[in-house]
Parts: structure tokens; C-alpha cells; sequence
């Protein structure tokens, strides 16, 4: 994706995400969180959950993902600002969606803001926006 190929109100593909115990588990130890509510389904229920459920890190993960797979491999993610809403559980679908809000022009590309929803059967799971740089003319 090169800047000059943005345009203020463009959606992203979505990314549908199946929430699995082996998708939370895994992530959860990937990114070295090792409370127990991210991976002992007892331990969670004794804290009010019903099961498991997907750690801040991997939904910071999985929204930088949505941008990248749009934007491309030759961007770079300046800033990720996001608030998690409902939580995600074992057998939940993550859909999560984006829009161009902004898109300014720099010397080399421009920087590009992308608000993101993260949404399950529940409702909102994570909101907020990513701040992406974009090179010129010229890269695809």
C-alpha cells in the first residue's frame, strides 16, 4: 500500500478471528503473561469468568494485524491506543474492523490513522486507533 492510495473514509478488509483456548493459551504464553485467568479455566471461574479469556496483548496483536494486512509490508505502526471493552472467550468470533479517519502527507509517504473496532457476540471488545506510516508513490 503506498500513501497516495488512501483515501479518507476507506475500510479495511475485516479480519474475523475464531477465539480457541489454544489461540488465548498460546498467545497469552507468547507474550509472556502468565496469570492464570489466561489459561486456568477453574482458576477464571473462581474470579467471576466463565472460562478463559484472551489477554490485552493479543488483541494489541491481532488490531496490529488488521492494519498490517491492509497496509502492507512496507509500513511501519507508529501508534496503537487501545480500550478493551467485553471479554473474548473460547468459541467467540473476533471481527475486527477499520476505517481511515486521517491521512497526512510526509516527505517520504504520509501517516495514516485508522480507527479499529474489535467486535464479539457480546459487543465491543476493543476500540481505539492505530497511527500508521505509508511510503510514497512508487511502492506497492
Amino acid at each position: 500500500m503506498s500513501f497516495t492510495k488512501v483515501t479518507v473514509g476507506d475500510d479495511l478488509p475485516a479480519l474475523e478471528i475464531p477465539v480457541t483456548p489454544t489461540l488465548i493459551v498460546a498467545a497469552a504464553i507468547a507474550s509472556r503473561d502468565y496469570q492464570d485467568v489466561h489459561h486456568d479455566s477453574e482458576r477464571a471461574r473462581t474470579q467471576g469468568m466463565p472460562d478463559i479469556f484472551m489477554n490485552i496483548l493479543t488483541t494489541n496483536g491481532l488490531v496490529g494485524r488488521l492494519v498490517t494486512d491492509w497496509a502492507g509490508p512496507d509500513c511501519q505502526l507508529r501508534k496503537i491506543s487501545i480500550r478493551l471493552g467485553v471479554p473474548c472467550f473460547p468459541g467467540d468470533t473476533l471481527r475486527l474492523t477499520g476505517s481511515v479517519v486521517s491521512a497526512e502527507p510526509t516527505g517520504d509517504g504520509g501517516l495514516v490513522e485508522v480507527a479499529v473496532r474489535g467486535t464479539n457476540a457480546s459487543g465491543d471488545h476493543v476500540t481505539g486507533s492505530v497511527h500508521v506510516a505509508l511510503p510514497g508513490e512508487g511502492v506497492s
